[in-house]
């Protein structure tokens, strides 16, 4: 990829101000809230109607913790009440939110591919190639 990446830039009604940590989250949630409200809040890439949208990141990038920390606790495997062996159920659990997590970051702009994707070009009709 050649020539200088795009600056993500505020957009129009983006948040300077974000309100604090929702009492609601469970603590390993208010943690994530704490570490990307500042740099969103510095670039102004977030609206009111994006909040519930961080609520939810935040409650699944939580819930990564929280089964990473069950599963370290507890084994990868466990034992069932007749003796075999399986995969701990936490790990169900760890997928979904790795996958929500990474979906909603993205939609937020705290990775990498999407803070740097161009903005459309006002004028720009991605439509107009169809026969509409």
């Amino acid at each position: 990829m050649r020539g200088a990446k795009p600056k993500l830039e505020a957009i129009p009604g983006g948040l300077s101000r974000i309100p604090p940590v929702p009492a609601w989250l469970p603590s390993e949630a208010r943690a994530e809230w704490r570490r990307v409200v500042p740099g969103l809040r510095e670039r102004r890439t977030i609206t009111k109607e994006d909040l519930p949208m961080l609520e939810s990141y935040c409650l699944a990038a939580g819930l990564v913790r929280s089964s990473q920390k069950l599963i370290a606790a507890e084994g990868d495997m466990i034992e069932t009440t007749r003796g075999e062996k399986k995969r701990h159920p936490a790990h169900q659990t760890l997928f979904q939110a790795l996958t929500e997590s990474r979906r909603l970051a993205a939609e937020l702009g705290l990775t990498p591919a999407s803070r740097n994707k161009a903005p459309i070009a006002e004028g720009d009709d991605d439509m107009a190639d169809l026969d509409l």
